[in-house]
This record gives C-alpha cells, sequence and structure tokens, in this order.
C-alpha cells in the first residue's frame, strides 16, 4: 500500500476526522497561549470528551484498540494544530501501549489504568529523566529511589525532569533505583536494583514544581515532578509482574513512533502555512503572486520531496509493525525517527526561508514550529545512538 493513500481504513478515516476537529481547535489556542507558556487544560478537557485518548486502550478493555499506524496518523493530524498537546497525547499512548504490552490483560494496573482512561479521561506518563543523569535511555542509574520497608510497602523520594503534561496527569510511571530497608523481614528478595513505580497525582508527598521555560513545546507542561517521602503499598511496584519475553521487549521501542509523528505533523504545518503565504503575498514589484517566481518554487519542491520521503518511510515502517512486528528491527526503528526529525527542521527552515522576514512574526504561526521542532532531536533515539546502530548492523552483519 502506498502512503499516499492512508488513511486507508475506516477506522483510521475517523480517527483523522477526529484529531484534524481537534487540531483546528488547538491551533487557534495555541497561537494565544504558546509565548506565555499557558498550559492548555482545556485541550486536554475536549480530548477527553472526544475519547481520543482511549485509542490504545484495548477493545476488550473498552478503547478502539488502534494499531500503531492508526495511532501515528492520527497524532500527524493533532499535531498541526498543537504540537505541545500532541506530545503529552503521545507520551500518554506510549506508556499505555507499552504497559498492555508488558502486563497481563487481567493485572490489576493494568486494568484500572485502562477503566480510568475510558470512563474519566485519565493521562498518563512515565517520570524518568532526571537532572543527574538526563535521559534514561543513556544508561544512567535513577537517583530517585524507592526503599523498601519492613512490611513490603516502600517510600520513594527524588526528583524527576521533563514531566511532559504534568498538570493533566492522573497516573505518572516513575522509575527508580531500589534500595531495600527490609532487614530480615522475610520478604522474597529482590531481583533488580532498578523499578518502576505506579502513582497518582494526588498520592501525598508528590507534587509538580512549575520549572518548565523552554524555548520550544512552551505549553507541554514538562514540569519537574517532587516526591518526598512518598508511601506506597507492595503492588505500586510494576517490575514483578512485567514481561521478560524477548520478543515483547523487541515491540516496546516501536512505541515511540506516536512522539515522532508530532516532528512530522509540525512540518507538515509549516509547509502548509507557507504555502498560503506564497499564493496570497502579492508585493508591489509583481503583477503575480511570489508563488510565480523561480526559487519560491525551489524551496517548495525540496519541503514537498522532504516530506514525501520522511512519510514513506515512517509510515511504510509503521503500517509493516501493524502487520508483523517481527519483521521490524530496532535499526529500522531508529532510522524512520532519524529521518523524520531530521528532515522536519529541513523542512521549517525551508518555510521559513520561503516567508522571510515575516516568519519570524509572534503572530504568525512559523516561529512556533521553528521552536518546536527542535525538540524531536532530543527524543531517544538520539541521532548518534542511530548511527552507531546501523554502522554496527551494516559492518558486523
Amino acid at each position: 500500500m502506498s502512503f499516499l493513500a492512508y488513511p486507508a481504513t475506516e477506522q483510521q478515516k475517523k480517527l483523522c476526522t477526529i484529531a484534524g476537529e481537534l487540531a483546528d481547535i488547538f491551533a487557534k489556542r495555541a497561537a494565544e497561549g504558546d509565548w506565555e507558556g499557558k498550559f492548555p487544560l482545556e485541550n486536554f478537557d475536549d480530548l477527553r470528551r472526544a475519547g481520543y485518548l482511549t485509542l490504545t486502550v484495548p477493545r476488550e478493555l473498552g478503547g478502539w484498540g488502534a494499531s500503531l499506524l492508526d495511532v501515528v496518523l492520527a497524532q500527524f493530524r493533532l499535531a498541526q494544530g498543537d504540537a505541545s498537546t500532541a506530545l503529552a497525547v503521545s507520551m500518554h499512548f506510549t506508556n499505555v501501549m507499552r504497559l498492555i504490552e508488558e502486563l497481563p490483560l487481567d493485572d490489576e494496573a493494568l486494568q484500572l489504568i485502562c477503566h480510568a482512561v475510558v470512563e474519566k479521561g485519565a493521562l498518563l506518563n512515565l517520570a524518568a529523566s532526571e537532572p543527574a543523569t538526563g535521559s534514561p535511555s543513556r544508561g544512567g542509574r535513577p537517583t530517585t529511589t524507592a526503599r523498601r520497608q519492613p512490611d513490603g510497602s516502600w517510600v520513594i523520594n527524588g526528583r524527576k525532569t521533563f514531566t511532559t503534561g504534568s498538570y493533566a496527569l492522573h497516573f505518572i510511571i516513575v522509575s527508580c533505583a531500589i534500595e531495600d530497608d527490609a532487614g530480615d523481614a522475610g520478604l522474597p528478595p529482590l531481583t533488580s536494583d532498578r523499578g518502576n513505580f505506579l502513582l497518582t497525582h494526588d498520592t501525598s508527598g508528590l507534587r509538580i514544581e512549575n520549572t518548565w521555560n523552554s524555548l520550544g513545546m512552551r505549553g507541554s507542561g514538562s514540569n519537574d515532578l517532587i516526591l518526598e517521602n512518598v508511601h506506597v503499598g507492595p503492588e505500586a511496584h510494576l517490575n514483578a509482574r512485567m514481561s521478560q519475553d524477548p520478543g515483547v521487549q523487541g515491540r516496546l521501542a516501536a512505541w515511540g513512533f506516536p512522539t515522532t509523528a508530532v516532528y512530522l505533523g509540525i512540518a507538515q504545518a509549516a509547509r502548509d502555512e507557507a504555502i498560503r503565504f506564497a499564493r496570497r503575498r502579492r508585493p508591489n514589484s509583481l503583477n503575480q503572486p511570489i508563488s510565480s517566481i523561480p526559487h519560491i518554487q525551489d524551496k517548495v519542491a525540496k519541503m514537498d520531496l522532504a516530506l514525501i520521503q520522511s512519510k514513506a518511510v515512517f509510515f511504510g515502517v509503521a503500517e509493516q509493525f501493524s502487520t508483523d512486528a517481527t519483521k521490524v528491527t530496532n535499526g529500522d526503528l531508529a532510522a524512520a525517527k532519524y529521518v523524520v526529525t531530521n528532515h522536519a527542521v529541513e523542512i521549517v527552515d525551508l518555510a521559513m526561508r520561503l516567508v522571510g522576514g515575516a516568519s519570524l512574526s509572534l503572530n504568525f504561526p512559523l516561529q512556533r514550529y521553528y521552536r518546536d521542532v527542535r525538540a524531536g532531536l532530543h527524543h531517544p533515539p538520539m541521532d548518534d545512538s542511530t548511527l552507531a546502530l546501523l554502522a554496527k548492523r551494516a559492518l558486523e552483519g
């Protein structure tokens, strides 16, 4: 199937229609709240009412049961309205789906989360990055600690950064270094020095510190999460119940794709804005729009070439994964992310060159796209890791 045929199924068409309607609403708010860094809580109210947050919840539990391709097509469209909101939603989809991959469907925590997403529009994210370790993809040990108590409960202390969607989150999965204060209480021995713990936003000792003041994704609410003597029961520890199946672990990387879709959406929005400008802009030195000028046409062609390449690779890999996940390698996934995010930066730059000085106006969305799109380079896998992976695959077979 050609990527030009998407959306292809009735479900894809319906999801893209919903995403498009929401994107058009969010685009108006984005222009108002971006520069002041306002977190758009009203966007998440709209997402809940539309049932959009249930995309990755299985049909058996009341959700859409959407495939990876379904999700990235919808997120590509949503991000064209407000990338900050789409980023928080992508991370929600990713982490819901990773839990579904790793936990049995009848797991109590998974059931709790999925029912809350369906019935209340609950939002989920993972809090993993820290000031001392940076991105967890680099392998640093968390400085946030979870200490097991003699009764099997846990006490968590630490600080997390980049907690995207912080003000709208209901569930937060916190990665911790595990320490044992249980002594000789007779509890089963710990099998790992790291673990993930499921918390809710109203857990005592948990708070959001308003630290987010970034150049890009200003409305994403990616604040610090502070944990001070957070006391949770044994059931909060998720890892003991998670699958260790290598096949499951291999599939998890694909669920970073909803985040990559956000940056493809930004690129599309920037290209479309530049096209609209070229068609209507008519300086008094010309008797026709600037779309007639060869160097403008050259920039348009380069934007579309980069978009065609990005969509072909990205949606092609997503479709292959949705059809047969065993045929897609981590190298394929990393390469697709690399192509999309680097081309997206290039496309937004071309759009701004086409528009000229007006592209820097705060009344014009291109300057927001320019700031937002660069964040894509900093999501794992980073470019250096991708290039190393591809080189090793080629040279070592």
